[in-house]
């Protein structure tokens, strides 16, 4: 991400994993989880995505944090189709908020965010996180794997972008399941899966209609 960013070495239920940290310079308002895309197609807390969403969250004020699922990278374990990846980021979650917030926002709500089978993994992640009494702000599902995955339930003001012209994840798709969860969807004109071209936009989208 920058020169800045801490890459640390956690521990996970399934063996290390490898995680990136960065810190915004100041008014710090809580802390942002990323999950990124299908591990056995390419997918890492690198991809150009997950930092945008990261950027993002840094830029509103967030102390972010980005790892490596099951497999990928330093990260030990092997891939578990969705149920360890997120037993991992709801576990990496609770001890971010105690270990990089400041005991006054550890009580703040939580962002969590994800791309791809990673919006699939968080969006059971902050179910079981809000089952669990954590407090958490709005979700941010981008390219959501709405056809190949079976989301969780999110909240009625849960950010879900999408490409127009994907062809990984068809818009049809995330639209039918958006209706089941009566979510808007903001649909990026001639966009496809991995928003070439469209970063910035991405991340000016996620800025403008996160809550202050």
């Amino acid at each position: 991400m920058n020169p800045k960013t801490r890459h640390e070495i956690w521990q996970g239920t399934a063996g290390p994993i490898e995680v990136s940290i960065d810190e915004p310079a100041d008014g710090l308002k809580g802390l942002a989880v990323v999950a990124h895309p299908h591990p056995l197609f390419g997918g890492t807390k690198d991809n150009k995505v997950v930092q945008t969403l990261a950027r993002a969250f840094l830029q509103l004020g967030y102390t972010t944090l980005r790892f490596n699922f099951r497999g990928v990278g330093q990260s030990g374990g092997i891939h578990d189709h969705g149920q360890g990846e997120t037993d991992d980021l709801v576990n990496l979650l609770n001890m971010a908020r105690s270990t990089l917030l400041p005991l006054h926002l550890q009580h703040n709500a939580v962002a969590l965010a994800g791309f791809s089978f990673g919006a699939f993994v968080a969006s059971h992640a902050a179910q079981r996180l809000r089952a669990q009494g954590v407090p958490m702000g709005k979700l941010v599902l981008v390219g959501t794997a709405t056809s190949r995955f079976q989301v969780a339930d999110v909240p009625a003001d849960t950010l879900v972008i999408h490409g127009e012209t994907d062809d990984t994840v068809p818009l049809s798709s995330v639209l039918a399941w958006a209706n089941t969860q009566q979510v808007p969807v903001l649909v990026m004109a001639g966009v496809e899966h991995f928003f070439h071209g469209k970063l910035p936009q991405l991340k000016d989208l996620v800025v403008r209609y996160y809550p202050a």
